[in-house]
């Protein structure tokens, strides 16, 4: 985001409302509940949202909603629906998306549709904790991930409904980097170190880290660029992953499982920081999708009324409620939604 001064405290105020508050009774939602993962690197424990196919009954209540963006229903601590379930480890992004519960329009469907959603939320990366030297840190991303994936699998409301032979990794913006390193993409440490030397290689993000005065260059090249494929997963589907541009190309030629990849936005105007096409050139079999009247702010929940304005008195100069094109974002979210469904159907085997 371009900041003002009083933008960072706007994103912790925006940020303040994720969970929880009662929703109109409707068709059976799915079940939400919260669970710790162990996360040394970390120094704490993750806080892990998993969204789940539940038995009827409970009070639903309303995910994910903000000063900005509306919720979801789910019902805490529902029953699990019987059966095993294919598991979907979810990585969300930064800033105003840079918690769990802000990725509730796409989980609580996919929980719905018949899936395990198991999403960590990355420390630092907004709300009052908001540290751009923690965001920056990508290669713990997909260590939480692994974290997440172990947590679940022992948890005892969980791990007997857990098809361990099919489990997928999902990202938005920052989170797509790091479903692409659980499979095997690794960051490549100097283009790392040198992303936020340019002024407008991604002036949302690099003019937070340089007001803050963090220096890539000052990272462990070691950590930046290790290996942190995680085998349990059998299939990665990255949305405008970011950064696309520090990766190392030769990595994606070891990507052994399917994955898919898909751009928001006119191919002439996804930045190069978000392009996945040369990605998909390279991971051999992985299957590349772009929506054109969609924006990189399509991954955001429904806008509430009133809410670009509201952003803009706040400090927060992106257009976080334009799409860039003329459908809905609820028209924008189904298509998403129902794509993403199918990919992971399609990927996965599902004992049911």
């Amino acid at each position: 985001m371009h900041f003002r001064t009083n933008a960072l405290a706007a994103i912790a105020a925006a940020t303040a409302m994720l969970f929880a508050f009662p929703a109109a009774a409707g068709d059976q939602a799915a079940g939400v509940t919260r669970i710790a993962a162990p996360a040394p690197e970390r120094g704490t424990d993750l806080d892990v949202t998993v969204w789940y196919p539940a038995s009827s009954g409970g009070e639903t209540v309303t995910i994910g909603e903000t000063l900005f963006f509306k919720g979801t229903p789910a019902i805490p601590d529902a029953p699990v629906a019987a059966g095993r379930f294919p598991l979907v480890v979810l990585s969300h992004g930064a800033g105003l998306g840079g918690r769990a519960e802000a990725a509730s329009w796409l989980a609580a469907p996919l929980a719905e549709a018949g899936f395990i959603v198991v999403a960590p939320t990355h420390p630092g990366n907004t709300g009052p904790d908001r540290s751009a030297e923690e965001t920056m840190k990508l290669w713990l991303r997909p260590a939480d991930l692994s974290a997440a994936i172990d947590a679940i699998a022992q948890d005892t409301t969980f791990a007997d409904h857990i098809d361990a032979g099919s489990i997928g990794a999902l990202g938005l913006s920052m989170g797509g980097g790091s479903a692409l390193s659980v499979v095997g993409a690794r960051l490549h440490p100097q283009r790392f170190a040198a992303y936020c030397d340019s002024a407008d290689r991604n002036a949302s993000l690099c003019d937070w880290v340089r007001m803050s005065g963090v220096d890539l260059h000052a990272f462990d090249e070691s950590l930046v660029g290790r290996d942190n494929r995680d085998d349990r997963v059998r299939f990665a589907m990255a949305i405008d992953p970011v950064p696309a541009d520090v990766f190392a190309p030769e990595t994606f030629s070891g990507i052994s499982v399917p994955v898919a990849l898909v751009n928001l936005g006119t191919k002439s105007g996804i930045p190069e920081t978000a392009r996945a096409s040369a990605m998909a050139d390279a991971i051999a079999g992985a299957r590349y999708t772009v929506i054109e009247d969609a924006s990189h702010f399509s991954m955001f929940g429904e806008c509430k009324p009133g809410a670009a304005g509201t952003a803009l008195e706040m400090g927060i100069e992106d257009p976080i409620c334009d799409d860039g094109g003329g459908r809905s974002r609820a028209a924008i979210h189904a298509e998403l939604i129902d794509m993403i469904t199918a990919a992971f159907e399609q990927a996965l085997a599902r004992e049911g």
